[in-house]
């Protein structure tokens, strides 16, 4: 099966997996009409606390004692929480006590929030950092001010930033914290585990996430079924991970891995990015005067996608990862899903491959050693050696330190 890219969108033959819970159709469609493949495996599901008693009860005590200053972390969770008073019956009063407070939005979607309530902020960060946040409360001073924080989720091993409340509380601040919503891993986890799969046999090209908490459910999952490091060695290397802003990618910075992100945190700014940065990245190798790029789920041979299937895939791959050099059998072998102990099966899977490619001279025979891409004479000098993944950085709350990732070729592994 064949289909043009030369005149189509720029994301045709790339295959992206999609961890969004909130707005995952709406993500998935920005990226498809650019002519992506998209896998979607929704990482965590937002369980919101409008029927739950904490919730209630905090709202209770900040309505018999308001603080000072109220701190607006996420768009829905303060929706969220207004929307719980609604159905208490408390929502004019939840209101009128924070209108008598000094209100601070981390970002934008907080501060739409805040407006929607009739409400109004005094004060949000350009960078729509916590951190920002953090140092102009700290600034001012806290000492004895009480302080309500409406909370975004769930802390685990792998979102490393400082506790927002507890440095607050350090530096003298009453502290309420406000639990307006908790996030879980999804309740099926298949469709997770088929995606870490997919990220270590590299038949994804991108892994998107739209949250740190996404982020973290994936690698806890990994971590459950012992597949932690080899995700993260394929998002150290094949696999582009894509991060909507600096906080969602902070847990994967501070594990080595590499990320990229768009100016805005936005999932429109972030589909556009990708869609920049995947055909920039892609590798191309000349072998039997054809120009080919090995991509996750396909082969693009002069600007047509081939899909093939998985066991010449599988070899393509194996001969992609070092262009020109001879792989052997065995190792062919070993690449083939299934595994087996017959070289024929590496002889047919071939013979596969070459009429899928259209271009059966791109992979040579090397006799009694085992095969190759033909490379064309200007490209059968060495391949640039690939720089070594930055040591994980300090890192301040909601601001990773992000190491810097040069350009690298999809595919050069």
């Amino acid at each position: 099966m064949t289909s043009a890219t030369d005149n189509g969108p720029g994301l045709a033959g790339f295959t992206i997996g999609v961890t969004a819970a909130r707005r995952a159709e709406e993500f998935g469609t920005l990226l498809t009409r650019k002519g992506a493949t998209v896998v979607s495996a929704p990482a965590i599901r937002i369980i919101p606390l409008a029927d739950d008693t904490e919730l209630e009860r905090v709202t209770g005590q900040l309505i018999a004692d308001p603080p000072q200053i109220t701190v607006a972390t996420t768009g829905i969770g303060f929706r969220g929480w207004m929307e719980a008073a609604e159905g208490w019956g408390l929502a004019e009063v939840l209101r009128d006590t924070l209108a008598s407070t000094r209100m601070l939005a981390r970002g934008p979607k907080a501060k739409g929030a805040i407006r929607a309530a009739e409400l109004r902020e005094e004060w949000s960060p350009a960078s729509e950092s916590s951190a920002e946040v953090l140092d102009h409360l700290l600034a001012e001073g806290v000492d004895g001010v009480r302080i309500a924080v409406q909370l975004h989720g769930a802390t685990t091993e792998w979102e490393p930033v400082p506790d927002f409340c507890e440095v607050l509380r350090c530096a003298g601040a009453d502290v309420v914290p406000v639990p307006v919503y908790r996030w879980e891993p999804p309740a099926d986890r298949g469709p997770m585990d088929t995606m870490i799969d997919s990220i270590i046999a590299g038949s994804l090209d991108c892994v998107t996430f739209t949250s740190a908490p996404a982020v973290a459910s994936l690698l806890m999952r990994a971590k459950e079924t012992g597949l932690l490091e080899s995700v993260l060695h394929a998002l150290r290397g094949r696999v582009l991970a894509a991060c909507v802003g600096p906080i969602t990618a902070a847990p994967l910075e501070e594990l080595g891995v590499p990320t990229t992100m768009p100016g805005r945190a936005r999932l429109g700014a972030l589909a556009r990015h990708v869609a920049e940065e995947l055909p920039r990245r892609a590798n191309r190798i000349y072998a039997a005067g054809h120009l080919i790029s090995v991509r996750g789920g396909c082969v693009v041979v002069d600007g047509e996608v081939r899909s093939l299937a998985p066991a010449p895939m599988a070899l393509m791959r194996s001969l992609a990862r070092q262009p020109g050099r001879v792989v052997s059998r065995e190792d062919l072998l070993s690449a083939l899903p299934g595994g087996g102990d017959d070289t024929h099966a590496v002889e047919t899977a071939i013979a596969r491959l070459r009429a899928g490619l259209g271009t059966p001279k791109a992979i040579q025979t090397v006799v009694k050693r085992g095969y190759r891409l033909a490379l064309d004479a200007a490209d059968c000098a060495d391949p640039p050696v690939r720089p070594a993944v930055q040591p994980p950085h300090a890192a301040g709350i909601g601001t990773p330190a992000r190491s810097p990732r040069a350009v690298q070729p999809i595919g050069v592994w």
